[in-house]
């Protein structure tokens, strides 16, 4: 197995440049001054040049030790809006570029190379070199491994409840307040640490700013990487019954039995679309509850019948349970996990899917900070 490198410091960068283990081929690179002085306000991390045989063209560099959207954008925006010294050109230098990454910069005539053996770097009427495909070496760096995954994932979601905040105290806040396990399973709360940190690699993939007041920019990629890495919770086991009772009946059963038990009990996604889509669904209602045991003592009700109308999964998943909605005296899945959930399915659910989508931005929509 391929060991996967650290991420390097930008002083480490440097010192890449300085021993010749940078280069984009048939281009070379050597550094010509760290950090210099260019008097003024100019200020970049490096001066090297780039030859090609007797072809030679000085950069002005601008290093980011992280390879993050934001990190990125920073860079370039940088390079674009900061004038060089005669005859210098910008160079990014970061560890990773994407071949989306590349193909921007190239629009934008901006340089830019990686550690990886990825780049573009164009000095017109001299020589000009694109290359990509060469996969990330390095780690992120982001603290927590995947934010669009499992219990970190709150935190996007509740952003596409309320799109903005003033801090990460009220973040938190509304997160634990929307997590039914805490409030009715006696499941820890989300610390604040751990939304600081998702808050963070939010902002770093730009999905958000923090500038004044924590506030989403990017709904729609939000609700597309939730989707990209949505993971159906784990469930520890499953009974499914033929109830005499009509599902209205089945319903109200349930719920005087959530209550005597203080158990909580969710209709799941599939079986919530019909709150926030047109969407015809069989007989069966399916119910996320984390205790099977207890429920099963209070129903009646046959296992064995080939044409079940309740489904009962146990699972102690927060995600499922979060941000659940209380209608008609029961509680039903939030929005999002209504769309992650149809985005799992087949056509026909992805289709309805953007129905839920349609309706979660006109419920953002009409948010107040």
């Amino acid at each position: 197995m391929k060991k996967i490198r650290k991420i390097l410091t930008e002083r480490e960068m440097i010192e890449q440049l300085r021993m010749g283990k940078v280069s984009l081929p048939p281009l070379s690179f050597r550094l010509l001054q760290a950090e210099p002085d260019l008097g003024g306000n100019l200020r970049f991390d490096a001066l090297v040049e780039a030859s090609w045989g007797i072809r030679i063209a000085t950069f002005g560099v601008e290093i980011k030790s992280l390879s993050t959207p934001k990190a990125f954008q920073d860079g370039l925006t940088k390079l674009k809006t900061s004038s060089l010294p005669k005859g210098c050109l910008p160079l990014l230098l970061v560890p990773f570029l994407s071949e989306q990454q590349l193909e921007e910069l190239d629009r934008e005539q901006v340089s830019g190379i990686d550690l990886c053996g990825n780049g573009v770097v164009v000095v017109p009427n001299v020589f000009s070199v694109f290359r990509s495909g060469k996969k990330n070496r390095f780690t992120s760096s982001a603290p927590i491994k995947n934010i669009y995954r499992k219990n970190s994932s709150m935190v996007g979601r509740v952003l596409l409840v309320r799109s903005s905040y003033e801090t990460v105290q009220n973040v938190r806040a509304e997160i634990n307040q929307r997590n039914l396990l805490v409030k009715r399973w006696d499941r820890k709360a989300m610390s604040l640490s751990t939304v600081s940190k998702v808050l963070k690699a939010l902002e770093d993939d730009l999905i958000i700013t923090r500038e004044g007041t924590i506030r989403l920019l990017q709904p729609d990629t939000l609700l597309q990487k939730l989707g990209e890495n949505y993971v159906p919770p784990n469930i520890n086991e499953r009974v499914r019954l033929k109830v005499p009772e009509a599902t209205e009946t089945i319903v109200q059963l349930l719920l005087k039995e959530s209550k005597e038990l203080a158990l909580p009990l969710v209709a799941t996604g599939t079986s919530s679309v019909g709150r926030y889509a047109v969407m015809q669904r069989g007989d069966l209602l399916s119910i996320y509850c984390p205790r099977l045991d207890m429920l099963l003592e209070k129903l009646s009700g046959s296992q064995s019948d080939r044409f079940p109308n309740l489904e009962l999964l146990e699972t102690e998943d927060e995600t499922v349970y979060f941000d659940s909605r209380q209608e008609e005296d029961f509680w039903w899945a939030s929005p999002v996990q209504v769309y992650l959930e149809l985005m799992a399915g087949d056509k026909r659910d992805r289709e309805t899917a953007e129905q839920v989508k349609s309706y979660m931005t006109n419920s953002l929509e009409t948010v107040r900070p």
